[in-house]
Parts: C-alpha cells; structure tokens; sequence
C-alpha cells in the first residue's frame, strides 16, 4: 500500500485524465444515454465525442446517476492501495450520487471489512467538485491520515466555486429549473445566462446579450472576488477547446495563478447547457 488514504470522485468534479492518473484519483462514471445506449462519461468515449453525438441528436441525449455497484468497485480498487477511502460526491442537492455513494459504503462493510470509508458531499459540481478531489488527494500522498485529509477537503469545499457561460438558454429546461417554453423564448432572443454554485445548487447569477460581454462579465465578478490573491483556476469548456485556451492566457496575464489548467466540461452537464458553455471553477489560497 502507498498511501494512507485514497480518494474517490465522480466524472462530474471534471478532473483531467493526466491529474487522474498523477495524483491517483479513482473516478465513478456517470451514466450517459444516448439513442438507446449507455455510456460511461468519460470511459466509453471522451467529452469531445460525446458532443459530437449530441449535436446531431440532442433530444436523444439524456443522463443516468452511478449505481452503488460502480461506487463499490471504485472502494474495492482503492483498497488496493491504501487504507483508508475518502468519496467526493457532487452535491446532493443536484444529484442522487451522495447516496449512492453511502449505499455502496455499507455493501463494503461485508465485501472490505477492514477499510475505513468516508463519504462527502461536495455541494458543488464541475471542477469546483474536483478542486476538492485534487486537494484531498494531494494530501494523502503527502502521507497524511483520513482526518487530516478530510480537513483539508472541507477547507476546500468552503471556498471553491465557479462561473459558467451559457451560449444557449435552449437545453436548461432540462435542469427542470425552467419551463422548456421559457428556454425556447430565451434562445429565440438570444440571451446567454451566467451560472454559478451556492448551498448545493446551480443558481443563475445574470443574463448577457452576447458572448463577448459575457465574457467579460465573469471575469469581473473573479477580480471582485480574488483581486490580486493567489489563486485555483481552472478553465472549463464544452466543445470550444480555442475559446478555453484564449480564456486560460487572460486569466494567466491578468490574475495571480497558483494553479490554472483547462478541462472539459463533462457531457453529462451539457446536455442541459449545451456546447459552447465556457467558464472556470476557482478559489481563493
């Protein structure tokens, strides 16, 4: 065993391959149905081909949580080498993967009788979710136990957050947070919406005519909130890789970078906001 604790997220906390594989991070695929089959996010094809199927078919693309026995088989692989299991789920308040999660920790019990298993509930998604994954597993390979790695999390977990840009209002009718003719209006005026996260939910934090003001505007409300301070970034786009990159250099020129690296946003986001979105998670040292 190498670590003391291994850490264990879903493909929601959108952490890059390359990280993944660098810090030892088991990840639970969420489930994407498309024309008919399922799909592990991430695993049966990458982001970028699963937009490409969605753009041909959106209607036909719908999402699926993890089930306990993919949760189980993360905690049994993480057994492998450490003692200790710590599980990061996206927020509750969004998804049902928190239980899940708890689900498989008491299957484990029989299956792992000897691992000591800790489930969290981020209250967060997107790579504000991974931030918190990173943190923890950055931890555990500095040696440190569960409790100090838990701390550690929760520091995390009080201050990531992130901005997102919607392109289209079109496809948010499926968060069920508005009604679909109210999206349809919406795209048809060409309003682009500004997420943002906050106790657990996805809230919207204003609405712009265009993208380049939309821009703009979130990278105001980030000087607003970290000014000069170090800070986590990370730049998050669905099939706009280019923007991502230019994004990515004005916030390494403008902002004072601990930490800054582009990911994908995970499909099974943007089937309710679409591609195009462009954003970042962020939080302050």
């Amino acid at each position: 065993m190498d670590n003391k604790v291994a850490v264990v997220t879903d493909s929601m906390a959108n952490i890059p391959k390359q990280m993944v594989e660098q810090y030892r991070i088991g990840i639970v695929p969420i489930m994407l149905l498309i024309q008919g089959k399922l799909y592990r996010d991430g695993v049966d094809m990458s982001p970028s081909e699963a937009y490409e199927m969605f753009l041909q078919d959106p209607e036909s693309f719908k999402t699926s949580p993890a089930s306990p026995g993919q949760y189980l088989e993360a905690y049994c692989e993480a057994k492998k080498y450490a003692k200790s299991i710590f599980c990061i789920t996206l927020s509750s308040k969004l998804s049902t993967g928190y239980d899940m999660a708890c689900a498989a920790k008491e299957q484990a019990k029989s299956e792992l009788p000897e691992a000591l298993i800790q489930v969290m509930d981020s209250q967060n998604v997107t790579a504000a979710e991974g931030f918190i994954a990173l943190a923890a597993a950055r931890a555990a390979m500095q040696g440190k136990d569960l409790a100090e790695v838990v701390k550690v999390a929760e520091e995390v977990r009080d201050k990531a957050t992130f901005l997102i840009l919607l392109d289209t209002i079109r496809h948010v009718y499926r968060t069920c947070r508005i009604p679909k003719v109210a999206s349809q209006i919406g795209s048809m005026l060409a309003v682009r919406p500004i997420l943002t996260s906050s106790s657990g939910l996805v809230r919207f934090k204003g609405i712009v005519r265009n993208r380049e003001k939309g821009i703009k505007r979130i990278l105001e409300i980030l000087r607003n909130e970290v000014g000069q301070s170090p800070v986590h970034v990370a730049v998050m786009h669905a099939y706009a890789l280019d923007e991502a990159e230019r994004l990515k250099e004005r916030i390494s020129s403008e902002f004072n970078c601990t930490e800054l690296f582009i990911t994908e946003f995970s499909p099974v986001m943007g089937y309710a906001t679409g591609t195009g979105t462009l954003g970042f998670a962020f939080y302050k040292d």
